[in-house]
């Protein structure tokens, strides 16, 4: 009996607990694993100032508004969804996830199931042989706009107009429907061809009372319940009606410069990747934002010519990748020497390391910077990660 016992209460409420990987704290009060996060931050940054509490989600269940499944042959003639197992090739049958959005997952349920019946081949990621690998769903969170793409190895697509017959009549609040065509062989999800099935093409969204356009390969947060809080507290640090120019590095869509456009006349995006540039250009003429512009550069390359050409900046936004940024952008940055920084990081290892060079004095730089406010969000409920907003100041003035 107390066996029994003991086994019902480690049982993980996720099926495949013990082979996916994407949710590791699934069992674990959610409370608890905000504190967890807390401490987390509070080793790594507790140097250069005291940590705000976690600001956590009220449900922080089917958060995720990009949902992805790749597809396999099962026994029987059975088509299965699944995702990969963290850090390898290996496919774990998913078809509920509680960390997902669960409309998009009753979706490609039922794209499953008409792939069987329509008799598509299944791509096999071992011979090569097949057509059809990944379904996606993508669906405005505050609009309720969904898009589904359709990931193929080749640009046939035998009885596609039936198929989307058929999936719009289980599902008539699908906005969109894309073909992606994807003959790559690595894990690439998504290739740039896309073949519009049905609708624009593209759903909207809103966050901070602005809009976003979403195509299938643009880059928008899985959690804009959360971004939103971020993207707030972000540009609550610049005065309303500020004069001042301020930057957007890694600006990705555009968003916080977008949304920081609306108490500020002027905001300049830099961004590596054109297919973000191109989005983030769409944002502000859908939004009307005037002042905003964006480059399509790297951001320490740009940063030094923008140094070089004798240029300021008051207030730097920053949003880099997990990796952090470089130690040659943080040394132009602090040469430019902006009144305030706002560091948006997805990754405080990285956020660390960067933090440490901004606040270390250094020669030819116009004084050092000090920590002002470092608040963490938990974008990413059930997993490890967390998010952080930190405020840098000149040492040499106040936060205000």
């Amino acid at each position: 009996m107390m066996d029994k016992e003991k086994r019902r209460k480690t049982r993980s409420r996720c099926p495949v607990f013990s082979r996916c990987g994407a949710c590791k704290h699934i069992d674990v009060p959610y409370e608890e694993q905000l504190k967890k996060k807390k401490d987390i931050l509070t080793d790594l940054l507790g140097e250069f100032g005291e940590v705000e509490d976690m600001v956590g989600m009220r449900d922080p269940h089917h958060y995720r508004c990009k949902v992805t499944r790749v597809f396999v042959q099962g026994k029987g003639g059975k088509i299965l969804t699944g995702n990969y197992h963290e850090g390898s090739k290996d496919i774990v049958p998913v078809e509920n996830c509680l960390i997902e959005d669960s409309k998009a997952d009753r979706i490609i349920k039922d794209i499953a199931e008409l792939l069987t019946s329509f008799k598509m081949k299944i791509y096999n990621q071992r011979t090569g042989y097949g057509n059809f690998r990944y379904a996606m769903v993508r669906t405005g969170k505050n609009t309720g706009e969904i898009m589904v793409i359709l990931v193929t190895r080749s640009p046939v697509f035998p009885s596609k107009n039936n198929f989307t017959k058929a999936l719009l009549k289980l599902h008539p609040e699908i906005t969109t429907i894309v073909q992606n065509v994807n003959d790559r062989t690595d894990s690439l999800v998504l290739s740039n061809k896309n073949n519009v099935l049905y609708g624009k093409g593209f759903i909207e969204d809103s966050l901070c009372r602005m809009k976003f356009r979403i195509s299938p390969g643009s880059f928008y947060q899985v959690n804009p319940l959360m971004a939103e809080r971020i993207y707030k507290k972000a540009v609550s640090f610049i005065p309303d009606g500020f004069k001042g120019i301020v930057m957007d590095a890694y600006c990705g869509t555009g968003t916080i410069g977008l949304v920081a456009s609306k108490k500020c006349e002027n905001v300049i995006g830099v961004e590596l990747s054109g297919d973000a540039v191109k989005d983030a250009r769409v944002n502000a003429k859908i939004n009307s934002v005037k002042g905003y512009s964006v480059f399509q550069e790297d951001a320490g390359e740009f940063l030094e010519r923008y140094y070089n050409d004798g240029e300021k900046v008051d207030i730097l936004i920053m949003d880099p990748p997990r990796q952090g940024s470089t130690p040659e952008f943080i040394d132009t940055l602090k040469r430019l020497s902006p009144e305030k920084i706002i560091y948006v990081s997805c990754n405080p290892i990285t956020l660390k390391r960067d933090l440490a060079l901004l606040t270390e004095p250094r020669a030819g730089a116009r004084g050092s910077y000090k920590v002002r406010s470092i608040t963490g969000y938990d974008m990413f409920p059930f997993t490890e990660n967390c998010e952080a907003c930190v405020l840098l100041s000149k040492s040499s003035v106040s936060a205000d």
